[in-house]
């Protein structure tokens, strides 16, 4: 849970832009890890729209402190490299990254954690934004993901003329093939998804009697996390993020 550590404990991390490889191609991600010698679970964090940026690197920092080893991918790499704001506008520009690159580069990640001194073989996946629904889609279509947490996924029930050739099929449609359980965080303001959305999503978890557990937030709409806008609100963020770590530890460390 937030704050609960001892104050002669060790809370140390190591963090740093590593390279991994992908269909024969390198790639860039961020790696933050509990810095010492024990076994610990891993977890992909799959970004934001806003791109690969300082709030992801900090987000997985977090939860390493936490006790997991995090990698977070470039999604866009393949869209070249400068700033992260001029990197997802030629993103968004390009129509966005695929959900198949997205997979790919999760599946990569996976095998990443996997390999790490100290890894324990569990690992889940979290994501906001359209992370979240990355995150979802991820956990569906890979078998190896032992947990998932869609932080307001936009787009998982998607309406026939909002599908494309970089997403060509609704995550919601892909229930079916979920294994892992599933936390969803969501704020009752938001638009994408809204309400409405999430109810669509939680009745067909229920429907095909998945493992899910939802919260929702009154007062907080889209990206109350971020701290470094003027969505946040602090007071549901940190419940939230108690949700966040309480269901890692649950199912990633069992």
């Amino acid at each position: 849970m937030w704050n609960d550590f001892r104050t002669d404990g060790d809370l140390s991390v190591r963090a740093a832009i590593t390279t991994y490889h992908r269909d024969a191609t390198t790639r860039h991600g961020y790696l933050a890890r509990p810095d010492d010698d024990r076994a610990h679970p891993g977890v992909v964090l799959v970004h934001h729209m806003p791109g690969w940026d300082e709030f992801s690197f900090e987000m997985a920092e977090r939860i390493a402190r936490h006790g997991f080893q995090v990698f977070c991918p470039d999604l866009y790499c393949g869209f070249g490299h400068g700033q992260p704001d001029d990197v997802a506008a030629v993103a968004r520009a390009a129509g966005g990254v695929s959900d198949e690159s997205v997979v790919a580069d999760a599946a990569a990640s996976l095998a990443v954690l996997r390999a790490l001194p100290g890894a324990t073989g569990r690992v889940g996946v979290i994501g906001p934004c359209s992370g979240g629904r990355h995150a979802l889609l991820v956990a569906s279509l890979l078998e190896n993901v032992d947990a998932v947490v869609d932080l307001w996924g936009g787009r998982v029930v998607m309406a026939p003329e909002e599908l494309s050739a970089e997403r060509p099929v609704a995550p919601i449609d892909y229930t079916e093939r979920l294994t892992a359980p599933l936390l969803g965080i969501f704020g009752n303001d938001d638009k994408s998804p809204s309400p409405a959305q999430v109810d669509a999503h939680e009745a067909e978890l229920r429907r095909l009697e998945k493992t899910y557990t939802f919260h929702r937030y009154d007062g907080a709409g889209h990206g109350f996390f971020y701290y470094h806008t003027d969505l946040y609100r602090p007071t549901a963020a940190m419940d939230a993020w108690n949700k966040v770590f309480a269901f890692l530890t649950e199912t990633l460390r069992a």
